[in-house]
């Protein structure tokens, strides 16, 4: 990318409690980050461990203790099978108490987990677990992957706590798509992890008495694992997954659930459901937040009337404030958070700063280009794609869109 980008300053620096300094390469990064994923949450363990971490609707339930414990005890099975600081551990298996034991203990056995949508189509979920070079398959796969097996590995507890900052934290991977020109992994490290929680905890104000996150976005993508479950288990809250949408309206009730969690078209295909049974009586006033995650390939994808769809959400819960987070895997599915409304991507929060390039790129309008401690530095094992993608540090997200006068970000 030869072109110079066109910067848009914040307006906003960090506060006292989430102080923001720049560094050598010009990106804004938290100052008081722990040094691991895997530290921050053991700190949770210890302040919340009699609390309810995870709720399967119609499964099993666990206590920050009873979580930690049976991770463990899977990172302890892995170091049994000679899996240690670095290895590609592959995740294929449907969102439940099961995949968090298994993310939970790929992390805590030294290894990096490798995110893989259990919807993806064999050969396509194949290809990611070949192009990772996965040491270890926890969930089912096609041919791909030594150690694949349906149950997970169990041995002596196990933490490994030499985990730095910097170091590789979760391989992602975008562009798994029918139509994408193939899979391509996204590397996320503990800053990178940590920094996106600690932007969503902030941005959406996330409470630490007691959240109970129904969490309907696959945990395979960044948006579900880092935005939604893993910032809950920053707060000492519990993530409530429902892996089958019917038992939606039930568990808003019987778990006592205070915020949803969702892409737009979830929501969508919810509405009418939840409209009915609202008509009907049922209680929808304890929610008081909606996350929608407007991701990029879904706003790419998804022609849809997003102000009618937040003023349908809003009759269906009249207490709940609206949140749209809008980002791409590169930037652990953050950057730009506002209401639901037709075309309007948000403001920049954490420490996402903005640039447009293209020859509009003065006047307000061009291809977004975003830098922060959240944006990944490269590509798997793919230099061009990096060298592509990047200016600098700038990452270029192939979005067309405007910036306004208050920094209010809008798709074109």
């Amino acid at each position: 990318m030869s072109q110079l980008p066109v910067e848009y300053s914040l307006s906003r620096r960090g506060s006292a409690a989430d102080p923001l300094s720049r560094g050598a390469d010009g990106v804004l990064r938290y100052g008081n980050l722990t040094p691991a994923l895997t530290e921050l949450l053991d700190l949770r363990v210890h302040a919340f461990g009699r609390r309810e971490a995870v709720v399967e609707v119609g499964g099993p339930r666990l206590t920050y203790r009873e979580l930690w414990h049976s991770a463990a005890r899977v990172a302890g099975g892995l170091q049994e099978h000679g899996i240690g600081f670095g290895d590609r551990v592959a995740i294929r298996l449907p969102c439940g108490v099961r995949w968090v034991r298994a993310f939970l203990g790929a992390l805590l056995s030294g290894a990096v987990p490798v995110l893989v949508d259990d919807d993806l189509p064999d050969a396509v979920a194949d290809r990611v677990i070949r192009d990772s070079r996965a040491d270890f398959v926890l969930g089912r796969t096609g041919s791909s992957g030594r150690g694949a097996q349906a149950e997970l590995p169990d041995g002596a507890a196990f933490i490994d706590d030499g985990a730095a900052l910097g170091d590789l934290a979760v391989l992602c991977y975008t562009g798994t798509a029918a139509k994408s020109t193939g899979p391509k992994g996204v590397e996320l490290t503990n800053e990178n992890l940590l920094s996106a929680i600690r932007s969503m905890v902030a941005a959406l104000e996330l409470p630490t008495d007691g959240l109970r996150n129904l969490v309907l976005l696959p945990l395979a993508h960044a948006s579900g694992c880092v935005d939604q479950l893993l910032s809950t288990f920053a707060v000492g809250g519990t993530a409530v997954l429902a892996p089958d949408p019917a038992t939606v309206p039930q568990t808003l009730v019987a778990e006592r659930i205070d915020m949803v969690s969702a892409t737009p078209r979830i929501f969508a295909g919810l509405l009418p459901e939840l409209s009915a049974r609202r008509a009907d009586g049922l209680p929808t006033s304890t929610v008081v937040r909606l996350s929608s995650a407007g991701h990029r390939s879904e706003c790419a994808a998804a022609a849809m009337d997003h102000a009618a769809l937040g003023s349908a959400l809003r009759a269906v819960f009249p207490a709940a404030r609206q949140w749209s987070v809008w980002g791409a895997t590169e930037t652990c599915g953050i950057g730009l958070a506002g209401e639901l409304g037709a075309g309007v991507l948000g403001f920049p929060f954490g420490g996402t700063e903005l640039a447009l390039s293209g020859p509009g790129a003065a006047a307000g309008r061009g291809e977004l280009l975003c830098r922060g401690p959240n944006v990944t530095r490269r590509y798997w094992d793919d230099p061009t794609t990096t060298q592509a993608r990047f200016t600098g540090s700038w990452f270029h997200t192939g979005a067309q869109v405007s910036i306004d006068a208050d920094g209010l970000v809008r798709a074109v």
